[in-house]
């Protein structure tokens, strides 16, 4: 009997950090003052993708588990598992137009990088903020709601860019901080 007792006081109190080490997530700001978990990343914004110039990839960034689902946080980032995908994944030469969503429950973005030829997707050292090396980067959808960079697009919601892309390979990305890690990322062949 006095095994249980000590046994469930040790789960209460297990219990009682995991929430409080929630909460002091829930209270900071990640690089370029952009939550990785925290109040804006609570409601769910909608807009409208405009008509966009070119060929269209539709990207999806999105996130299961972590505190708003229900699970676990995952690789140290509040949201759980991460995936970034593209449709199509092949495209030609020219303009290209990057319509990306935000499926997930907390702020994510879309960075556009050129792939060296011998190297692999998703392979890119982590620095110690968590991110990768951004150093040429084309251009990013990371506005709600808008065209261009900015502070990330919130959940539900969308942004977009249009670049003119030459023929090769191009990682695209979420770069905000362990969101890359957590498997945010693919591969766009432009022939």
């Amino acid at each position: 009997m006095r095994t249980r007792t000590v046994v469930i006081i040790s789960a209460v109190v297990v219990l009682a950090l995991a929430a409080a080490s929630t909460i002091a997530i829930g209270a900071t700001r990640t690089r370029r003052d952009r939550f990785v978990y925290g109040p804006r990343s609570w409601s769910r914004t909608s807009c409208a993708i405009p008509n966009l110039p070119g060929t269209v990839v539709n990207v999806t960034l999105m996130n299961s588990g972590g505190p708003m689902m229900g699970g676990p946080m995952m690789g140290g980032v509040a949201g759980g598992m991460m995936r970034l995908t593209a449709t199509p994944t092949s495209v030609p030469a020219g303009q290209v137009s990057f319509a990306a969503t935000n499926m997930g429950s907390v702020n994510h973005e879309l960075v556009i990088l050129p792939l060296p030829t011998n190297q692999i997707v998703g392979t890119r050292p982590i620095q110690g903020d968590g991110s990768i090396d951004e150093t040429g980067s084309l251009g990013e959808a990371s506005n709600t709601c808008s065209s261009g960079s900015g502070d990330g697009i919130a959940p539900g919601a969308s942004s977009w860019v249009t670049l003119t892309l030459a023929a090769g390979r191009y990682e695209l990305v979420c770069n905000l901080p362990g969101h890359y890690a957590a498997g945010m990322y693919t591969q766009l062949t432009v022939r």
